[in-house]
């Protein structure tokens, strides 16, 4: 049993179209991880799953704690792919690495795919916590996420309910397409490994740094 409370309006020029029924469909998860108090930057990576769960690509790049320029860098992790066979992107969240709050609308033009931004918790908002940390730019980050639109619950096949902004997708292929590649829980597997990977590529940062090319 699923239900979607209140309309996703899909939104038009992107020229999109997802079939949500093939076989190898393919999305590319994106999650990040950083030390809050410690880390400078956060570690973003990219995990490419067909929805047979063939993992078959993977990404990095790095954001700004606290920064603005989240949405630069999943672009900056699209584009280092170079796979033009992704059909969707999947996002763990807008609102990344500390407040650095991620323009929906500019991915999913920036990249020529549809996306689905999806969370997991209900939010009041976050209008206070913008102007309590950054009183210089709060209203940049405010007017970034009030143009993501607002979120909508869907009930996942697993009997999880999550939140989701759909933009470039249908209500229906929307949430189709997640149920397509969550196995159980509420976090669709591109997403869950791509958690696991950011965690994995900041636990082992220092050491990877140290890592040079040739002799």
């Amino acid at each position: 049993m699923m239900f979607i409370t209140g309309p996703l309006e899909p939104k038009v020029g992107l020229g999109l179209a997802v079939r949500y029924f093939k076989k190898g469909i393919r999305a590319l998860g994106v999650a990040e991880c950083f030390r809050k108090g410690a880390s400078k930057r956060s570690i973003l990576a990219g995990v490419v799953m067909r929805a047979d769960m063939l993992v078959d690509g993977f990404s990095f790049a790095t954001a700004t704690v606290g920064g603005l320029d989240a949405t630069d860098a999943i672009l900056r992790l699209y584009k280092r792919l170079g796979r033009e066979d992704v059909n969707v992107l999947m996002l763990n969240g807008c609102v990344i690495s500390w407040y650095n709050v991620v323009d929906l609308h500019a991915v999913a033009e920036g990249t020529g795919k549809p996306l689905i931004c999806v969370t997991y918790e209900p939010s009041p908002g976050l209008e206070k916590y913008f102007a309590e940390y950054f009183p210089s730019d709060w209203r940049e980050r405010l007017a970034i996420y009030e143009r993501n639109g607002p979120r909508k619950r869907v009930l996942l096949r697993t009997g999880h309910e999550v939140f989701i902004r759909a933009i470039g997708l249908s209500e229906d292929e929307a949430l189709r397409v997640l149920n397509r590649f969550v196995m159980h829980g509420a976090i669709p597997e591109p997403l869950r490994l791509a958690r696991l990977l950011a965690r994995a590529a900041l636990a082992s940062v220092g050491e990877l740094s140290q890592a040079r090319l040739g002799p």
